[in-house]
């Protein structure tokens, strides 16, 4: 083998460099899912709830886990509120619903993408949980 077929051949040999961002798609989990799979299936509110207390090494898993009871518990007490609220409070509980629901889609795209996405404000108190030891 002459110089430049060493040079070509440890040139190509070399591995690929390592990404920062792991698409999240080929992890497994404790329960057996990929992590997008579970974390889709964690904003099914009794899913979440059992992937919660289920998952305990996957932090993927109890990131949107958590974030989806979070979520959950937020748009009940939302929904409370405006019960008390006369003729506009009646009207925003109409429009809480499909809202509601437009959310859970869009978070289940986004943990099926591999995305840690942060709602705003719960996102924050659902690091420091999962911070805790």
């Amino acid at each position: 083998m002459n110089e430049k077929e060493k040079e070509t051949r440890t040139t190509t040999d070399q591995p690929p460099e390592k990404t920062t961002h792991a698409k999240a798609e080929g992890n497994k989990t404790s329960s057996g899912l990929t992590e997008n799979v579970g974390g889709l299936l964690c904003y099914i509110f009794i899913i979440g709830l059992i992937f919660l207390f289920v998952e305990k090494e996957n932090r993927f898993i109890r990131f949107h886990a958590l974030q989806s009871v979070f979520m959950a518990i937020a748009i009940f007490l939302i929904s409370i509120v405006l019960g008390f609220v006369p003729l506009v409070g009646a009207i925003a509980s109409l429009l809480l619903s499909p809202l509601a629901l437009a959310l859970m889609i869009f978070m289940m795209y986004q943990a099926y993408q591999g995305n840690y996405y942060k709602l705003p404000f719960i996102g924050d108190v659902v690091e420091n949980q999962l911070e805790k030891p």
